[in-house]
């Protein structure tokens, strides 16, 4: 039993890792189960289609950043410094991620988004369902802002909350264009202006 949610965790892994550098249309079921070492004929025993395996990624990729968006927004402390936290420990993952391997991959949701606009229906569903609860938890902290009087009250809505996660994935989005991370140096200062922040 162990064996098989370990070769099934394998396959969710590899195909993660696989389409935030590779992309989704490139890859094939045979190569995902190369990297996770486990034979072609045992995908679809726990797998009915790449989608499947998709989805599956997408919603461990976010399980474990989650806790880093609540983690960080939930935090003790004045709203606009848990945003910047939760958007500087975002920076650096793109930091790591190129000190690393020497590539920018960008966000493994973004870069789906982006791809599978027009496609694979299932996994699009699932991102929409993803970015609408990012933006949900950005709108509460830029309420407690509006609250603590750091931002004004009508930037304080669902559709300021969008701009700031739309803000995250587009600079995250040419960080990877360029395969340099100083570009997301800029987030912070133009979130502010986004913001209509104090000082």
């Amino acid at each position: 039993m162990g064996r098989t949610s370990t070769s099934r965790d394998r396959l969710i892994d590899a195909a993660g890792e696989l389409m935030r550098s590779r992309g989704y249309s490139s890859l094939g079921v045979a190569e995902i189960c190369a990297r996770a070492e486990v034979k072609k004929g045992s995908f679809y025993h726990f797998f009915a289609s790449k989608q499947a395996l998709t989805v599956e990624a997408v919603n461990a990729h976010w399980d474990a950043e989650r806790s880093c968006w609540t983690t960080e927004l939930a935090a003790t402390g004045p709203a606009l410094d848990r945003l910047r936290r939760l958007l500087d420990t975002m920076v650096q993952l793109q930091r790591r991620m190129k000190e690393s391997s020497g590539a920018v991959d960008g966000c493994l949701l973004g870069n789906l988004a982006l791809e599978l606009s027009t496609q694979e229906p299932a996994v699009r569903a699932r991102l929409e369902e993803i970015f609408d609860e990012q933006i949900t938890l950005v709108a509460a902290t830029l309420d407690d802002a509006a609250e603590e009087g750091a931002i004004p009250r009508e930037r304080a809505t669902a559709a300021t909350a969008r701009a700031v996660v739309a803000h995250l994935e587009g600079l995250v989005m040419f960080a990877k264009l360029k395969n340099d991370p100083t570009v997301l140096d800029d987030l912070w200062p133009h979130t502010l202006l986004l913001l209509g922040a104090a000082g």
